[in-house]
């Protein structure tokens, strides 16, 4: 059954890449983005341009240029295609961004994540998915990363407007009874992937000879998840609603789930690789050595993702797989075609 799917965040790397899984299934898809300048437009008009490709006659797929912060022009989107499923994708991204640009994940990810919220709450939509992120995990050490551990110590202003979404959204699930969907991400990579993010940083920086900033001299280590691992688990994600807790104990909360029709998934591969070894992997694969220039951590930064999983498949049935050789063998081909290498 044909679906009415509003993204938000269509032109951004998560965004387009779930589009093109919604256009294949045959669901109508209506898309928003404002194309900010935070990085590349091009590389977002091209993503759009794969998108139009996959969607002839834009017989499943409506673009529309604005931002999260216009609540009347959402508010027009929402009367016009009265979406059954709403995945908010848009955000102001980026860690390091927000010790530049606080004012823009204010207005972004708490003014604009509102206005969906009350869009969705005014048109009774079945169905909120919404990215949230593994900075929300903040100061905590112990590894892997559980969703009913404690999220109470951000050390940025990007995971603290992520962990407002959260809590912002379970009130509304509580209050209006939406079922509302979290999603963790940890690490995102593959092709047409974000150029701030570090495998679109060190590839340019190796293939031109750049020194690269290897921070906390090294010592750091992420969960890197393929592209295409989370597009799959935010489509199946959208054919299972969150439902209340029948079991929730109020004397020993479990953060993860709730009395409301709420509930919080990570999104990882559950591998993590330590930064030196995806150095090299990206060494072998674009076959050049890096310049190496080491440096303390960033504010804002932490040493070490790692996501457990196992909620995600109990919940789905699907795990991230795809292994970080076989995904940055995937990501080096296309940059390398992409901005013209031999």
């Amino acid at each position: 059954m044909k679906r009415n799917v509003l993204i938000t965040g269509a032109a951004g790397f998560i965004g387009a890449a779930t589009i093109k899984k919604f256009i294949l299934n045959g669901d109508n898809v209506i898309g928003i983005d404002n194309l900010c300048k935070y990085y590349d437009v091009s590389l977002k008009k091209n993503r759009l341009k794969e998108i139009n490709d996959l969607s002839p006659k834009n017989q499943f797929w409506n673009f529309h240029e604005i931002s999260l912060e216009d609540y009347k022009s959402l508010s027009k989107i929402f009367e016009e295609y009265k979406p059954q499923i709403v995945i908010n994708l848009a955000a102001q991204a980026g860690v390091r961004y927000s010790l530049i640009d606080p004012n823009s994940y204010i207005q972004s990810n708490l003014v604009g994540f509102g206005n969906i919220l009350e869009l969705v709450k005014s048109f009774s939509v079945g169905n909120f998915i919404y990215a949230s992120s593994s900075s929300v995990y903040g100061g905590n050490t112990k590894l892997p990363y559980k969703e009913t551990d404690p999220v109470n110590h951000p050390v940025s202003l990007y995971a603290a407007t992520k962990r407002s979404n959260e809590i912002i959204a379970h009130s509304y699930s509580h209050i209006y009874g939406i079922p509302s969907t979290c999603l963790r991400f940890f690490t995102v990579y593959g092709p047409l992937g974000r150029p701030d993010m570090s495998p679109m940083i060190f590839a340019d920086s190796i293939l031109n000879s750049k020194p690269i900033k290897v921070f906390n001299y090294g010592k750091m280590s992420r969960d890197y998840t393929y592209i295409d691992d989370i597009s799959e688990s935010i489509f199946r994600c959208s054919f299972k609603k969150a439902i209340s807790n029948a079991f929730f104990n109020s004397d020993q909360p479990d953060p993860s789930t709730s009395k409301a029709p709420h509930i919080i998934l990570n999104i990882g591969n559950g591998s993590p690789v330590k930064l030196l070894e995806f150095i090299e992997i990206l060494e072998n694969n674009l076959g050049k050595k890096a310049i190496k220039n080491f440096q303390p951590i960033q504010l804002g930064d932490v040493e070490n993702t790692y996501a457990d999983t196992s909620k995600l498949r109990d919940w789905i049935n699907f795990s991230p797989k795809v292994s970080i050789e076989k995904g940055i063998y995937s990501f080096c081909k296309w940059y390398k075609n992409y901005y013209g290498y031999s």
